[in-house]
């Protein structure tokens, strides 16, 4: 038994596999594939890294068991194509010598071919679902042809055949989020008049079950076969759990695991609930997996949901809400969640913040990426980077997220590291996240480098500024700036005025603000403090030049936004400049040149930050050698800066 968390750390028989505990490693994209839509020795490094972690299972992502009907993005493997054979079997070795499960998802698009096509010739491909229709982008879907349904059903047998002589130890059939099978078992979108479809749940579950038989008759007696599902389906027509139950019920003891999930990937308002931002509490769709377990005889059951508290998973367990807890994101954040938790360090664990930069990255340049991770998507160069090194004395001016990656990694590679900051804590900008609820994960990780960093042996002077005559005191061989941004302070009249505030109000609990608040800046940093302090109570007016909020979030974070300030009272002024501050509020003008005022106590500063290039120039030269990371440089994300502290280091 596990003394740290027994019901986390004990294991569970799955078929004929026993998991050494109850963390799996869910199905994640990876870095992107090879032309032939093979795994690359980057990818395999990419999920040897969970294995290496400490979970269970490592799933692959994303299998297409048929290229010509079924892919919908350029992340998926060619499962029909036996050439990736031997990419495949590196992969799996991978995982197996981390002493980890190797699984891969099995999956078809179905009506979403070439949804999320990128590069990809979507003239190639022919669009096939349950019925006839037309998308909202004008594409065509056809009735998918019994013939083809069968053929199909063939394919993701040959397709799990070749995942076992790769040594795979079982398969994931992605029957969730709207794509093909699940477009066959919902009412709301299989709507056929034959025996595979309509208002007969006996019909619409005629294909999975043909798939999930055709499986075993390939890879045999005692070989898992994972059966994912939306718990329910959260848009208009679809399932909802009570209808997921009885598909659970006929599904029971067919597959060794069932994982219950939720929502329908390409409908909008749904993803963030089948991929929970950072607004929704963590483990929003345990309920869902609950819900089924009480009613399955004979098949486990796995649970996801923005989960990244070893406490919230040992409870999950421990109550029969779910017997295995699947994670994504935060084995981006923290590859080492299952390892630290069960072996007394879960207070060193790195929290997802949910930030969808890791989405934000597959969807527009396709990179794998992570905003609190510098590893992540490169985890074959972290694997060789800590070569021999001559160790240095090495200064570092800045205690925010790229400093203290910085001073982490080079005290790691063996460097004498001392880290300065002006403040009485380390942390920089995550340090006005503290109060904000929906940010806590983020202060977290802010909180938790800044005892790393203690812990490591880095020399830390606080409350101190960097001057060149200190620092050349010091003798450093290299100097890293990380000295951050500063707000920028729009040149009206009135802006020095009492009512007046900077994003400085927010480092308390209660923020210094007045019962009214018109915040000048409506980007990502704006946007974000409008739900904040609408939570307060707070009646809040955004006022921005452009014509439209947080144009600087990324598309997944942007659709968290908008649930928000759907059922929020936030007030946007869009197309709309500041003029002047007064007693009664903030002047404005809009579009037309007309000139109005929103009345207001505290009129919030956030119309953006200007790197602080002044102190970049006043020190650069104390050093004999100096690198600057971060938002001095140019004003960016945290993203950036953990990145740009950690390459710093590796270059010493």
């Amino acid at each position: 038994m596990n003394k740290y968390f027994p019901h986390l750390g004990s294991s569970l028989k799955v078929g004929g596999v026993l998991l050494k505990n109850r963390i799996v490693n869910a199905p994640m994209a990876p870095p992107e594939m090879g032309p032939d839509c093979g795994l690359t020795r980057e990818n395999a490094g990419f999920y040897g890294l969970r294995a290496k972690g400490g979970a269970a299972v490592v799933t692959v992502s994303e299998g297409i068991v048929d290229m010509q009907t079924g892919r919908s993005h350029t992340k998926q493997m060619a499962l029909d194509n036996p050439m990736i054979l031997p990419s495949l079997t590196e992969c799996a070795r991978e995982i197996h010598y981390h002493n980890a499960l190797a699984s891969i998802e099995l999956s078809h698009g179905g009506k979403y071919a070439g949804a999320r096509a990128q590069d990809m010739d979507v003239n190639t491909i022919t669009r096939y679902g349950p019925i006839n229709e037309v998308m909202a982008d004008g594409s065509v879907v056809h009735e998918m042809p019994e013939e083809l349904i069968l053929h199909i059903a063939d394919c993701f047998g040959r397709a799990a055949a070749l995942c076992k002589q790769a040594g795979f130890d079982m398969v994931l059939v992605h029957a969730a989020h709207g794509w093909l099978l699940s477009q066959f078992m919902s009412p709301g979108t299989n709507k056929r008049t034959d025996k595979w479809g309509g208002e007969s749940r006996e019909n619409r579950m005629r294909f999975p079950l043909l798939v999930i038989q055709k499986i075993r008759e390939t890879v045999g007696p005692n070989f898992p076969i994972e059966y994912r599902l939306s718990g329910a389906e959260y848009v208009d027509g679809g399932y909802d759990i009570d209808e997921c139950i009885e598909i659970c019920k006929m599904l029971d003891g067919k597959v060794d695991m069932l994982y219950i999930s939720a929502g329908v990937h390409e409908n909008h308002d749904a993803f963030v609930i089948t991929h929970p931002s950072m607004f929704l509490p963590h483990g929003s769709n345990v309920h869902l997996a609950a819900s089924v377990k009480k009613h399955m005889k004979h098949t486990p059951v796995g649970c996801v949901g923005g989960i990244n508290d070893p406490n919230m998973a040992e409870e999950i367990i421990a109550s029969g809400k779910a017997d295995v807890v699947c994670m994504a994101r935060e084995l981006f954040a923290d590859p080492f969640f299952p390892k630290k938790a069960l072996t007394g360090h879960a207070d060193d664990i790195t929290k997802c913040c949910r930030c969808f930069t890791c989405f934000s990255g597959f969807l527009t340049n396709r990179i794998a990426s992570c905003a609190l991770n510098p590893v992540i998507g490169r985890e074959l160069d972290h694997r060789f980077a800590f070569c021999e090194t001559t160790p240095k004395r090495v200064v570092i001016v800045g205690g925010g997220p790229g400093g203290i990656q910085a001073a982490l990694t080079s005290r790691e590679r063996g460097h004498h590291v001392t880290l300065i900051e002006k403040k009485d804590r380390l942390g920089g900008q995550l340090l006005c996240e503290e109060f904000v609820p929906f940010k806590a994960d983020l202060f977290h990780y802010a909180t938790l480098q800044a005892k790393r960093v203690k812990d490591a042996g880095v020399e830390i002077m606080l409350n101190t500024e960097a001057t060149p005559e200190l620092i050349e005191t010091l003798a450093p061989d290299v100097l890293i700036l990380a000295v951050g941004a500063k707000q920028i302070i729009p040149p009206i009249p009135g802006i020095d005025g009492p009512n007046v505030k900077t994003l400085d109000a927010l480092h308390r609990k209660e923020p210094d603000l007045g019962s009214s608040v018109v915040i000048i800046g409506g980007g990502l940093v704006g946007s974000e403090t409008a739900v904040y302090l609408d939570g307060l109570g707070k009646k809040v007016t955004v006022v921005e030049m452009k014509d439209d909020y947080a144009p600087d979030a990324n598309e997944m974070h942007r659709i968290g936004l908008e649930h928000e300030f759907a059922k929020n009272n936030v007030k946007f002024c869009l197309n709309t400049s500041a003029k002047a501050v007064t007693e009664e509020g903030l002047v404005c003008t809009d579009k037309n040149g007309e000139e109005f005022i929103i009345k207001a106590d505290s009129i919030l500063i956030a119309a953006g930050m200007r790197a602080d290039w002044d102190t970049v120039e006043a020190l650069k030269y104390s050093a004999p050698w100096c690198v600057t990371v971060g938002d001095c440089i140019k004003a960016g994300k945290v993203s950036d800066a953990t990145q740009q502290g950690y390459y710093a280091a590796l270059d010493i």
